[in-house]
């Protein structure tokens, strides 16, 4: 089985409970929040009617995904091989 690395910001609310509730747990916060995130991603439902939704409920995320664009664009990137 092979893995893929993300990284992953969280706002300052969701990283302060994510870290209390790795404390409660006594568990690492990178191993609770990938192990939540598993489960979201294998509860969610593939109907891209759905995947909409999600996505139109970020905050911010169609803007960020024209930033994006914007920087294609223009040159503003970084080739993945130099990641």
């Amino acid at each position: 089985m092979s893995s893929q690395r993300l990284n992953i910001t969280l706002d300052e609310a969701h990283a302060a409970k994510l870290s209390r509730l790795a404390a409660r747990v006594h568990v690492n916060e990178g191993t609770l929040a990938r192990s939540l995130l598993s489960t979201a991603i294998d509860g969610a439902d593939p109907d891209p009617a759905n995947v909409v939704a999600v996505l139109d409920g970020i905050d911010g995320a169609w803007e960020r995904a024209q930033l994006g664009v914007g920087q294609a664009d223009t040159g503003e990137t970084i080739a993945l091989d130099k990641l």
